[in-house]
This record gives C-alpha cells, structure tokens and sequence, in this order.
C-alpha cells in the first residue's frame, strides 16, 4: 500500500491532485484510516494515476477519464478507443472554431488601433519625487501579483502609472491583481506609464530605504530610481500594460473586517478543496472556501458544506494577499461566488489585492 504522500511521487500528482480525483470518484483510494481519515493506495492504483496523469494534461473530461479508467484492462478496447478518438475530434473542433474567432477578433484589433491608437510614444522626460518609504510600501503591496507567463510579458513587470496626483503601483497575473498609491510631487502632466520589469523593481525596492525621496525618471523608453548616489536602471518592458482602472470597477458587495493572524491560521490548518487543473502544469490547487455570516464573521467552510453563498478562492493567492496588506486588521469585500475578492486595507483604501474566484463544484 502507498500512503498518499508515496502516491504522489511516484503517480506524478499532487496531493491535492489526488485528495481532488478522490472526491471526484475517479480514483478512490483502496483503503481509508477510519480515525485520521489518511488515504492509502494499492499496487496497482499508481499505473491508474499516471494514465490518470496523462488523460489529464490532454485535457479529457473527468466523465470520460472514468470509462476509460473503466475500460482500459477490458479485452475489448473498443470502447477507450472511440473515447479517444471522440476527445480528439472536439479539440480539433475546438481548435477550429477558435482559430476562426481569433482571426476576426486579431482583424478588429487591428482595425481599432488603427483607427483609435490608445498610446502614444513617450517622448518627454518625466521625472517625480516620491517618499522612499511609501514606494517600499507599495512596491511591498503589489509585486506579489506579478505575473510569470512568458506568453504575457507585459504582466512580468509593475506597472508605474503617474499622474498630477501620485503614483499609483499595479501589478496583475491575470487570477489576483495589486494595487498601491504613493505620493509624488514635482509632476502635473498628463498621466505616463511605464512597465517596470520585476528584476528593476526588486532593484529599485532595494534603494527605497531610509526617511529620504527617491527620485523617478521616465526617459523615453528607459525607467530610473535615484536615492543618494545610488541608482537603479534600465529598460521599459516595451508592451502596453491594460486597463486596470475598468479591473478594480467591482459590483457592491458585503464587508467583513478580518482579524488578520486569526484568518491566516484557519487558512493554513483549515480544509482544503482541490481547484479544477488551470494552471499550464495541469495540476490542480488548494482552494479555501469562505463564509461571512451576518454577524461579519468569516469562517473556512468544512469539505461537504453544500452553503450557495460561499466563495472559493486560491488559499496560496489569499495568504500573499494577507501578507502584503500588512495590517492586524484588514477589510474582505465580495458579493456573489463568482464576483472577485478585494482585500483592503482600513487605513488606507488606496492599497488593495483583487483575487478571482474559484468554481466550486456545487454552483451552476
């Protein structure tokens, strides 16, 4: 027998992976511990993960992963072969009608741009001051949320977006998005932006100490950060950054004021669901799933509570977003299950964290 931390290493699926194809009824541990309720695995339940695996990052639906599963030791092969064969023909189909879809949508981009271009290149030096600790602090607020996809680098980087009245901080991978304004002076043109990679963030992070200004500079397609005689510099990733004034429009929603240290635990010892694989590895993730009762109080949902008004959400993304706020107390906003979070800060309503919703199993 295999425990399921065993099972992991050598299936190649998470632990979660597994706790989530478990709760799916695609691949039920041989025997559960009654008391700790641990799972454990038979010999021959690994070739199943890894075929499991496999089915998996070709993107099968998990009801026909089951008959294959089913079918796969039969005599007669039919069966996983006209699965197979079936899956196949919807991603070509798939694959199809989206080519199709993208070459309209690439020609009215074009078209729009063309006739409405958004940016225009940046030709006057732009240079603010701007207090080294507020920069730290929102540069600290927001470079969690960076994004990693090569596919999308203008997300690999933090957005420094100027204006008469500040600098706003933003960084976004797509699922959470980060928020943070510093105060500026010395600008009161029109609003500049500048995409900062993240290793010139993290440089310009390190130069942001002390009680002293730091001077920014905004010189064509080149950013810099002066501190003393210390400088921090280099290239603007050359991509336009999108609009995230329209990303942090949210509907109303409730409030609840979160005891910061108290949600973290409950977090990290809580119950965990498994997300649907969306990552580009195809491995699933912990999902925490919360509830506010009327009182304000915000719980972890056991696995099984059936509540339609709780909201799952990526517990890894929810700790950074804890993390970042750097606040004993911090203020949880959302509406509906499938509206997106926004973690804020009490003192100051211009540093935020947006976090996308995860679907849970039980909502239409």
């Amino acid at each position: 027998m295999r425990s399921i931390g065993e099972m992991a290493r050598d299936s190649g699926l998470s632990v979660s992976a597994l706790r989530f194809y478990d709760r799916a009824g695609v691949l039920v541990p041989a025997w559960v511990d009654p008391v700790s309720g641990y799972r454990w695995y038979g010999p021959e339940q690994c070739g199943e993960a890894r075929l499991l695996a496999r089915l998996r990052r070709a993107g099968m639906p998990l009801a026909d992963i089951r008959l294959v599963l089913a079918g796969w030791s039969s005599t007669d092969p039919d069966l996983v072969h006209g699965l197979f064969r079936a899956h196949l023909r919807r991603l070509e189909l798939g694959l199809s009608d989206a080519r199709r879809e993208f070459s309209t949508l690439r020609a009215l981009l074009d078209h729009d741009h063309r006739e409405n271009p958004m940016t225009s290149p940046r030709t006057a030096t732009v240079r603010l001051t701007v207090p080294a600790a507020e920069l730290a602090a929102a540069l600290d607020a927001v470079r969690f949320a960076a994004g990693t996809d090569p596919e999308l680098p203008m997300l690999a980087g933090i957005l420094f977006d100027a204006d008469g009245d500040g600098l706003d901080v933003v960084a976004t991978d797509r699922y959470r998005m980060a928020v943070a304004r510093a105060t500026a002076t010395g600008y009161d043109g029109p609003r500049v932006q500048a995409i900062v990679p993240l290793p010139l963030a993290e440089a310009m992070r390190a130069l942001a100490q002390g009680g002293e200004p730091v001077r920014l500079t905004v010189d064509g397609d080149r950013v810099s950060l002066d501190s003393g005689d210390r400088q921090a510099a280099g290239p603007c990733l050359d991509h336009d950054f999108p609009d995230y004034r329209r990303l942090v429009q949210l509907p109303a929603g409730r409030r609840a004021v979160l005891a910061t240290a108290a949600l973290r635990e409950a977090l990290e010892t809580g119950p965990v669901r498994a997300g649907e694989p969306r990552r580009p590895d195809g491995e699933p993730y912990d999902v925490s799933v919360l509830r506010v009762s009327d009182d304000g109080t915000v719980t972890v949902c056991a696995d099984g509570d059936d509540d339609q008004e709780a909201v799952g959400v990526n517990r890894e993304f929810l700790l950074d977003a804890l993390t970042a706020g750097a606040r004993d107390e911090l203020i949880l906003e959302f509406g509906a299950p499938t509206a997106p979070l926004a973690i804020r800060r009490p003192d100051d309503e211009g540093a935020f964290s947006i976090l996308m919703p995860v679907r849970l199993d039980d909502q239409p």
